[in-house]
């Protein structure tokens, strides 16, 4: 007998992939093309909420929707090829898979950037859910059925939390792992490739299912 299908939720940004290379030089080319200053290295240390907030801190508040725009027409050119894959992303991907689940992404990222990502990568992710935050990303797990949500910022634990399913955390974004458990995390792991484990120990689906 075939188990139910069930859905894991996924943030991407830091926690399926290392997009701080390209969004780096996304933020570099957005300077070039404004005269605007951006510290880039310092923009991507505080990846996870919407890009409006972090462009908040450099450009005068009538001038944030322009630059929004302008940064994400240069972002296909600029911020796509130099992204990898998180450690264990691909595995943590076919765990659930292997377990006859769904894979949910659910970022603030738009959702048409965040595909260019999960294709150039080939991370076979079955639905995307962009432009997504707090309120949002807990609306989104809501409707999918979601039995976690695993992300690398307080933000994703508390959309978790309000969403009423377990946040598990991974320690490989701006947040530590006591502030992700101050948020409300489940469990932290270092990295995505402890998650096969979590999602083994929770009695969801069952391996190899049809």
């Amino acid at each position: 007998m075939v188990a139910p299908r069930f859905t894991v939720g996924f943030d991407l940004d830091m926690t399926l992939i290392d997009s701080r290379p390209g969004i780096a030089a996304a933020y570099r080319a957005l300077v070039a093309a404004t005269g605007v200053y951006v510290d880039a290295d310092a923009a991507v240390g505080r990846l996870g909420p919407p890009l409006e907030q972090e462009l908040r801190r450099w450009f005068p508040a009538e001038q944030v929707p322009e630059a929004v725009s302008r940064y994400r027409a240069l972002y296909r050119d600029h911020a796509i090829e130099p992204c990898v894959a998180m450690p264990g992303a691909a595995e943590a991907v076919a765990a659930v898979h292997e377990r006859g689940g769904r894979v949910l992404v659910v970022t603030a990222k738009r959702g048409d950037l965040a595909r260019l990502h999960i294709a150039h990568l080939g991370l076979p992710v079955d639905e995307v859910t962009g432009l997504a935050w707090q309120e949002g990303k807990a609306r989104a797990l809501r409707e999918a059925g979601a039995v976690g949500y695993v992300g690398d910022h307080t933000a994703d634990m508390a959309a978790a939390r309000a969403a009423g399913v377990p946040g598990v955390g991974v320690a490989t974004g701006p947040c530590t792992p006591a502030d992700l458990l101050a948020a409300g995390a489940s469990l932290v792991l270092d990295d995505l490739t402890g998650f096969p484990t979590w999602l083994a120990g929770i009695g969801v689906g069952s391996q190899q299912a049809g």
